[in-house]
């Protein structure tokens, strides 16, 4: 096999920036996976250039070096940029790869765009690219390994790539980190609902934070588990065997019902600042908040006395809500969450839209078969910025109405310096007040707003959210040129347009995964 040059291209973002949130935080959005890709080819023998784009680079003098292979890490929102930069990379020659969560959602539609696409990826399947390294068009091949890696690369494989990723942010370092992939709960709008839970290595986990304790005076470390504690013990026994007591700053996500006071406290005995409990809804999902059959005020009552008794030990906290969700009806789930916000002064909320990503999730199906997922382009599917699925018990006005009013309330300036004065440390304070009144909160409240003034005053919006039509109005059309600028030009002609149901039309042609090659499959 002939030496490659080969570039591996990471995507915070989809667009330039200058926003201050985003200098401090982007960087450290960087994903395991590409950097993972990175020490696998380099370990296979080739030439590998590595980039973390995170909105602040010249994509022209950093991205489009020469390259014989492209490989493309993504979100569905940064598709169109990853899409424009493929099709520049293959006018040149090149081979271009797709990976990440775009390719698992949308893998038919990636496939017009990319050389091949990957879902479940290890260093067979990489290897095997390699090894055929050659041209799929119209249409790329997609390939997958049966499941997750067993195993990744170590931190100290990845840190050629994970230290000058780090290097373009002016504080608040933070280096990644996976102890498990999958997730034992089966929340039906979740990518990892389907996959089963694995932890990995422990011995590996002891290993990449003796390095970490050698090569930075005080690490930080954030764990990109979808749902980290799983196995409380050993992952506290694993970082008790390695780290002094509080030497660590350490991020996790997690869920309530893992949350006991006990384990609380020794999560802070070991460093824990910051948890991201997901509460998602008032009416379900009560097997993650270890509320049961509570609902309504009830289970915000029990709830709030738990994320309450949460920050009395980690000094940061997020609690995540997905609005929208079938069980909601009228104005009392918003209501609802700001009687929370009210018990609760410390947390910071982070609300996500109900979103349907291609053939992410079992609800997906349902949803599609009921024509209710809209084709937004996907430069707008991150859980904000739109809302993709048709609600079940809103009209979309009414939705909105109560959507900002909700976000005006958190993010008001009386709750800004409620969650000031409650929070315990400067870095708490402090994320609270920029998270609060940055482009990412602020910026999200402006998009809503914009949004519910089309729906009144442009026909043409209404009507595609209406379902009406499937002709995306012009002013969101307007934002994708205007966001990816000079790339604009080199976006496929029918790089905008996908099928919002592909993954019903996938399902009823009934593919066959036949194998490739051992623990490798052809997704045709």
């Amino acid at each position: 096999m002939r030496r490659l040059r080969i570039t591996v291209l990471d995507l915070t973002t989809e667009r330039p920036t200058r926003a201050m949130y985003a200098r401090l935080m982007n960087a450290n959005l960087a994903s395991i996976m590409p950097q993972a890709v990175a020490v696998w080819c380099e370990q296979a023998g080739h030439d590998v250039r590595f980039i973390c784009y995170t909105g602040f680079e010249d994509l022209a003098s950093e991205v489009f070096a020469e390259a014989d292979v492209l490989f493309v890490g993504a979100f569905t929102q940064a598709a169109h940029t990853a899409y424009a930069i493929s099709n520049m990379h293959r006018r040149r020659g090149a081979v271009t790869v797709l990976g990440g969560p775009h390719a698992r959602c949308y893998p038919g539609d990636a496939a017009r765009h990319f050389d091949y696409v990957l879902g479940f990826t290890d260093r067979t399947v990489i290897d095997n690219v390699l090894r055929e390294c050659m041209p799929h068009r119209a249409m790329g091949v997609q390939w997958s390994a049966a499941q997750q890696p067993q195993s990744l690369p170590s931190v100290e494989e990845r840190w050629k790539f994970i230290e000058p990723t780090l290097a373009k942010t002016p504080m608040l370092k933070i280096v990644p980190m996976l102890g498990s992939l999958g997730c034992p709960y089966t929340c039906p709008f979740c990518i990892d609902s389907t996959v089963e839970y694995q932890p990995l290595g422990f011995d590996q986990i002891r290993s990449d934070l003796r390095f970490l304790l050698g090569k930075v005076r005080r690490p930080r470390v954030g764990w990109h588990d979808p749902n980290f504690g799983v196995r409380f013990d050993d992952y506290m026994g694993a970082i008790e065997d390695v780290a002094p007591p509080d030497s660590i700053d350490f991020f996790a996500e997690s869920s309530l019902s893992l949350l006991s006071e006990p384990r609380l406290a020794r999560l802070k005995k070991n460093g824990f600042k910051a948890i991201l409990p997901g509460i998602e809804s008032w009416f379900a999902l009560g097997n993650k908040t270890r509320t049961g059959r509570d609902v309504g005020l009830d289970k915000v009552k029990r709830v709030a006395e738990h994320v309450n008794m949460i920050l009395r030990y980690v000094p940061y906290v997020q609690t995540n809500f997905v609005l929208g969700l079938d069980t909601d009806e009228g104005p009392e789930p918003f209501e609802l969450t700001k009687r929370f916000l009210d018990m609760v002064p410390g947390a910071f909320p982070a609300f996500s839209l109900l979103s349907a990503f291609g053939s992410a999730a079992p609800l997906n199906l349902e949803l599609q078969r009921a024509g209710r997922v809209l084709p937004f382009p996907f430069h707008f599917l991150d859980a904000s910025q739109a809302m993709n699925v048709v609600p079940k018990n809103y009209e979309w006005t009414a939705f909105y109405d109560n959507l900002l009013s909700l976000e005006r309330y958190a993010f008001s300036w009386p709750q800004i310096a409620r969650r000031f004065r409650a929070n315990q440390g400067a870095i708490p304070k402090w994320i609270n007040i920029l998270r609060g009144t940055s482009s990412e909160r602020f910026g999200r409240l402006k998009q809503h707003e914009r949004v519910r003034a089309l729906l009144d005053s442009d026909a043409s919006v209404r009507r595609f959210f209406e379902r009406e039509t499937t002709t995306v109005p012009q002013p969101y059309l307007d934002r994708i040129e205007n966001d990816l600028g000079p790339l604009w030009s080199s976006l496929p002609s029918d790089g905008l347009e996908h099928d919002q149901n592909e993954y019903l039309h996938t399902q009823a042609r009934a593919p066959s995964l036949s194998t490739l090659r051992p623990a490798m499959v052809r997704i045709s």
